[in-house]
């Protein structure tokens, strides 16, 4: 618990004037339950023993004040405390967030989107109480258990002695129940990333799971992994259970104790009855801190497992290196033996080629050839396993990543589209400037379906584009390109889901653009029919380049995959 607390000891620092209003009002609450427990003496003693009228009016308003404290000081930890928390955890958000959005595209091939959402939302939720409320709430029972003990130990020293026996029994059943919470909590967080992702797969495939009736597969899938989560959280909630009879037990023991020792000693007449039902208030008021330090101490154990998963997440590192020089154009690109793999799969194979200055390439083959692994490598989405790619004769991994990704607009297979404004999807992290995006939607052939709609360029975009068809997703994610003005302009089976007209009428003003290379993965040979030199690939490899005449003339491979796709 203590490394836990130490490593995120640093965010407090920001915190001074909160932490210190927050630790007043701790110390209000933990003092006036003290004095509370106190004043059970002189009331007792001075108003119904002694009959002092003085006390019978001193004493309530000293009773108020008190409990005025104490309010006041619960108001001033819980302000302040929850404040702390929330902005602790804002931070580790985006500092989390910040982190996964620089790791390698590799790591979200192979890690559920829904897992993430867990790490970021579940995770750190479970933090959150442990780094404010749990530890106010542990400082606070620290505190007051001190002050209750300064009342016991004042009120009589000897009797105070059994208090120093049970703390350190406590220990011991709080160490071992913690463990397994521990354990626990984590099997929890780890099946609560597991319905996270169940859900994310079932709202992204809602048409696939009707169009199958799979709906009730997919509840009963669901069904199980809830059930499962629910058997793991209820073994949690019974180690915690567990802990407090042990400790009701153990407490009772000693106030027995007590009653009979101190009982003696008020019959002795070496106690007075007031300082003995003061003592024994301390004493039961005491027992409560003492069980809610206990319990929180079983609580930290979620969060230290939460930290973990956490820890996991931010131990990984990006193998995609950022350079430092700055691109101003780009003017020639060169692959030189560029190899590329995806685990034991080869994507690439020996590529040679070089384009010294802005054209039109095109890129066929079959599915898999190595299409779509050739040009992610411009974005350094991966890097080459073996050779290298040079920009204006400079290694591609010597500049600037997002300076490189500035003059790099690609378009992927699957197009992204936000549940924002049609002026920000095209504008897509840029500032809008209205004349660039109508622009940009008139070259994509977009801008008379955007006019005829109520909010223009500002109507919103539902989630995935549900209120666009195909080609119109499609003709956003080209206008989004067109309006970075690149350098370089990717088109993976960018207009696939267009009609021939449509296809034909972006094609004309993508073929009208000049002073850029732009890259054409296409399965339609229409679509790259016109492109200065064709790329076809084959299981990795360059087998032929030319002009689609050329290819035609003296490429097999070509005729063969000319004559299918026809």
């Amino acid at each position: 618990m203590f490394k836990f607390l130490k490593e995120y000891a640093p965010y407090y620092k920001n915190y001074k004037k909160e932490i210190f209003l927050a630790l007043i009002g701790i110390v209000f609450v933990s003092f006036s339950t003290a004095a509370t427990a106190y004043l059970i003496k002189p009331v007792l003693d001075k108003i119904f023993i002694e009959k002092n009228e003085t006390m019978l009016y001193f004493l309530p308003i000293a009773i108020i004040a008190v409990y005025f404290l104490k309010g006041l000081g619960v108001f001033l930890q819980r302000y302040y405390v929850s404040y702390i928390g929330e902005d602790i955890v804002r931070q580790i958000r985006d500092k989390l967030l910040h982190h996964i959005s620089s790791l390698d595209l590799a790591f979200f091939k192979k890690t559920h989107s829904g897992e993430l959402v867990s790490r970021i939302i579940n995770d750190i939720n479970r933090i959150q109480n442990a780094v404010s409320y749990d530890l106010a709430g542990l400082i606070r029972d620290s505190i007051m258990s001190l002050f209750l003990i300064g009342v016991v130990f004042y009120q009589n020293y000897h009797l105070a002695f059994f208090i120093l026996i049970i703390l350190p029994i406590v220990i011991i059943p709080v160490n071992k129940i913690a463990k397994k919470i521990k354990k626990y909590s984590k099997e929890t967080q780890a099946k609560t990333a597991k319905l996270n992702q169940n859900l994310s797969e079932i709202f992204r495939n809602i048409e696939t799971i009707k169009a199958y009736n799979a709906k009730e597969y997919e509840i009963k899938r669901f069904s199980n992994l809830n059930l499962n989560y629910l058997k793991t959280n209820l073994k949690i909630l019974k180690a915690q259970g567990t802990l407090s009879p042990i400790l009701e037990t153990l407490y009772a023991l000693v106030a027995a104790i007590v009653i009979i020792v101190g009982g003696k000693e008020v019959i002795k007449g070496d106690m007075s009855v007031g300082a003995f039902f003061s003592f024994m208030t301390a004493l039961f008021m005491l027992t409560e801190p003492l069980k809610k330090i206990s319990l929180t101490y079983s609580r930290f154990q979620d969060a230290i497992a939460a930290n973990e998963r956490l820890k996991e997440i931010l131990h990984q590192k990006p193998t995609i290196k950022n350079g430092t020089k700055e691109l101003a154009k780009i003017n020639s690109i060169t692959f030189s033996n560029v190899s590329l793999s995806y685990g034991k799969k080869k994507a690439l194979k020996d590529i040679s080629l070089s384009f010294k200055e802005p054209s039109i390439i095109g890129l066929v083959g079959d599915s898999g050839g190595g299409k779509s692994s050739f040009v992610s490598l411009l974005e350094r989405f991966y890097d080459p396993d073996n050779g290298a790619i040079f920009i204006n004769d400079v290694n591609i991994k010597e500049f600037d990543l997002a300076n490189l990704r500035q003059k790099i607009a690609y378009i992927p297979q699957n197009i992204h589209i936000f549940n924002d404004t049609i002026a920000a999807n095209v504008a897509y992290g840029k500032k809008i400037d209205e004349t660039k995006v109508l622009k940009a939607l008139k070259e994509a052939n977009l801008l008379d379906f955007v006019n005829s709609l109520e909010q223009g360029i500002y109507t919103i975009l539902q989630e995935g584009g549900a209120n666009l068809s195909g080609g119109q997703k499609q003709r956003i994610a080209i206008a989004r390109a067109l309006y970075l003005n690149p350098d370089i302009l990717i088109l993976d089976e960018a207009t696939s889901a267009l009609d021939n007209k449509s296809e034909a009428a972006i094609m004309q003003t993508i073929l009208a653009l000049k002073d850029k290379f732009i890259f054409i993965v296409a399965h339609r040979l229409s679509t790259v029919k016109n492109a200065q030199s064709i790329l076809f690939f084959k299981d990795g490899q360059i087998i032929c380049q030319g002009s689609y005449q050329e290819l035609l003339t003296n490429c097999q491979e070509f005729q063969n995959f000319y004559s299918i796709a026809k």
